[in-house]
């Protein structure tokens, strides 16, 4: 039976590689996999999921106005499996059309993205993803500056002070936020040069 899943994290918790992951291991089994990828993001190429390990996968890339309904419908062959990453830029419209997708025609889709962006506050797709979803799980990693698990993407601005307000979506990487828990999100000072 299909399910519509959402798995969530902070940043450089490895969505990106498990959805790569999962990808090739549908693949070798000769099932038809769409994977799909926020045209917003553009951090490395457009139209590519991929890791910071050096993986990356082809994609299709969507905004707010693809209908992904229609998309999986005129595949050429219809998936059994849907991948998406950068979840959190789906619409309302898009997670509903997700729905239908996994319950008239029983294809899984797994969604991956952030919960909550840098300043707490849910994007859009992740909080219907949290409310229509058939299956949440976190994936989870340390924050940044201790021990603790990351709930929390601290955003830094180019003199390596943190930021707490401003527009919600700022496509960066590792030279813009990292993943924190509650802790150190409110009491960091400074940036933490990645490696």
């Amino acid at each position: 039976m299909a399910k519509l899943f959402f798995h969530y994290s902070t940043m450089s918790a490895g969505k990106s590689l498990e959805i790569i992951k999962v990808a090739y291991n549908y693949e070798v089994q000769d099932k038809q996999v769409l994977i799909l990828t926020s045209e917003l993001d553009n951090r490395y190429e457009v139209g590519k999921v991929w890791s910071r390990t050096g993986f990356e996968k082809e994609a299709v890339t969507f905004n707010k106005q693809t209908h992904l309904l229609e998309l999986v419908l005129h595949c050429e062959n219809i998936p059994t499996s849907i991948l998406i990453d950068e979840a959190q830029f789906l619409t309302k419209e898009q997670v509903i059309q997700l729905t239908e997708i996994v319950d008239k025609h029983n294809i899984t889709v797994m969604c991956y993205g952030l919960k909550n962006d840098s300043f707490n506050e849910l994007f859009e797709g992740s909080k219907y993803l949290l409310i229509y979803a058939d299956n949440i799980k976190e994936l989870k990693t340390e924050c940044w500056y201790c021990h603790k698990k990351a709930i929390m993407n601290l955003r830094f601005n180019e003199q390596g002070k943190p930021i707490y307000s401003g527009k919600q979506v700022d496509i960066g990487g590792n030279e813009k936020y990292l993943p924190v828990c509650r802790n150190c999100y409110k009491n960091v000072t400074h940036f933490k040069q990645p490696k």
